[in-house]
């Protein structure tokens, strides 16, 4: 029997064993290590999460912008017609597939970092805006524009644009498996696709390491919010064993739906929250303040579009950006190999244009909308009563966020239960699609076996309710992690400035466009 038969499962695939035992062994060795010493792993991260932010942090910044650039170039000029994956028509609607993109994209921020990132601003102004006093009428729009700049345009170009580019004429058009490393190929050629290939090993396993890390700090977080809001809005004891019944519960729901692939279980959650997302949008609006939500977002985002280049590019204050822009743009980072995977894997028949405009248009711009939604909510109802927000965010921390500005709504239970059902449906979305992104990793291919699947969404639940039982700390160290794991990522998603345009080219004159 070769090597190559040896490694590969009933349904023919090959398993690339050097990244699946690399990749999950650097997650196992990260438990065993925080199990044998918390402090030691805590204050390691802390060190290299601070040498990355710091000395990476102007090329997450300028990576970030670029992509977005070019991406808007590459979609709005005649390029935008090109059609990736040869296939004459889109797999799916466009509501499916837009719900999709915004489901696993925003994952848990989506509500999580919704309520509690505009509040921290609006309470704390940031260094851009020193000379406004916080907790003002004044401070509200540079609150829920700094928002803005951390899961707005940029943040969303970098998931699905340049990279997806790459990878869809990797595959589709060359034949190369679906992997990280083929983001190389139009460097390296089929070079970089073979077995033997220890370049191609390495990207594919920090991407793989990265992405995980990415996933499985919201999910170990989700066990502290969902715990704080049962707590608040029906007494339930907040404690260990209700944090990791929740979280067993969702990886096991994560585990069938990936085991049913994206037609199904993916696809079916991400409509289902898409339109769970729009009556929470209706009710807020209507039993909250919409008059202010829709002033402070034209004002918001009027501010966002014109201090656009000085924000993104703000470098005076490094502690500050260590803990926000830096932050969720190495987060993001570390998230774009897989995340172009994904988008590559369910945009089959799309253009470049469809691409980026749902990509890095639509998608920010309703996600800049929901922030304004959920934390403008808070926003006004902490300068109507000060402390009635605050207090609870003070004294429990960001998990408290979105049930306190619940509970100052009229129907506030209901409405807190929705925006739990709605974050638990985010998390899971985003576990079950990189479950299966992953497993395209290991095999390259486009629909990997069940059972890879369900093992990786598993793995990422264990790692969450080991590392929650040692402490919470423990989760903010793999969230901060996620910052060093960018670092090589980062180099690998520069290549596309280069790649992106020469694939459009090579198939803008293919097509005969």
């Amino acid at each position: 029997m070769t090597n190559s038969s040896k490694n590969k499962n009933k349904n023919g695939q090959s398993i690339d064993k050097t990244v699946l035992f690399l990749s999950g062994g650097a997650l196992l060795a990260f438990v065993v290590l925080a199990l044998i010493s918390k402090g030691m792993v805590t204050d390691s991260v802390n060190y290299l999460f601070n040498l990355s932010a710091t000395y990476f942090g102007p090329i997450y910044q300028f990576l970030m912008l670029g992509t977005f650039f070019i991406a808007l170039f590459l979609g709005y000029s005649k390029y935008g017609n090109i059609r990736l994956g040869k296939l004459d028509k889109p797999e799916m609607s466009n509501f499916k597939w837009i719900s999709i993109i915004m489901c696993t994209l925003l994952a848990g921020g989506g509500v999580f970092w919704a309520a509690a990132e505009p509040l921290s601003h609006f309470l704390t102004v940031p260094p851009h805006f020193s000379d406004i006093e916080a907790g003002t009428a004044e401070a509200v729009a540079p609150a829920l524009a700094t928002s803005f700049i951390d899961w707005g345009f940029l943040a969303w170009a970098i998931l699905g644009t340049l990279g997806t580019f790459v990878l869809m004429y990797a595959h589709y058009h060359r034949g190369a498996p679906l992997k990280p490393r083929a983001l190389l190929y139009p460097i390296f050629g089929n070079k970089i696709m073979q077995k033997n290939s220890v370049f191609g090993a390495i990207v594919d396993v920090f991407s793989v390491i990265s992405v995980a890390a990415g996933t499985i700090g919201p999910i170990g977080f989700l066990g502290l919010q969902a715990g704080y809001g049962i707590d608040a809005l029906f007494g339930l004891p907040n404690n260990l064993t209700v944090q990791i019944i929740i979280i067993a519960v969702l990886v096991i729901a994560a585990g069938i739906s990936a085991a049913t692939g994206i037609h199904k279980g993916i696809q079916l959650m991400s409509s289902y929250n898409v339109i769970l997302s729009i009556i929470l949008v209706l009710a807020i609006l209507v039993l909250g303040p919409a008059m202010f939500i829709f002033n402070s977002y034209l004002e918001s985002f009027g501010v966002y579009v014109q201090n656009f280049i000085t924000m993104n590019t703000y470098r005076s204050d490094l502690t500050w950006l260590g803990g926000w822009t830096v932050f969720f743009f190495a987060w993001f980072l570390g998230y774009g190999p897989m995340m172009a995977m994904f988008v590559s894997r369910i945009s089959r028949g799309r253009t470049i244009r469809e691409i980026v405009t749902a990509v890095a248009i639509i998608a920010p711009v309703v996600t800049t909308f929901w922030f304004t939604i959920v934390g403008g909510t808070g926003i006004f109802k902490e300068m109507a009563n000060p402390g009635s927000v605050s207090g609870p965010f003070n004294e429990g921390g960001q998990p408290a966020a979105m049930i306190a500005i619940a509970q100052e709504l009229p129907l506030g239970t209901m409405i807190g239960i929705l925006l739990l059902v709605t974050t638990i449906i985010f998390v899971l979305t985003t576990t079950d699609s990189m479950a299966l992104t992953i497993s395209m990793a290991i095999t390259g291919h486009g629909d990997p076996s069940r059972w890879l699947r369900v093992f990786w969404a598993f793995l990422m639940g264990l790692v969450a309710i080991v590392l929650i039982s040692i402490g919470e700390s423990s989760i903010s160290a793999l969230q901060s992690f996620i910052v060093v794991t960018a670092v090589p990522v980062s180099l690998l998603m520069l290549t596309t400035f280069w790649s992106a345009p020469r694939v459009c080219r090579t198939l803008y004159k293919e097509q005969k466009l």
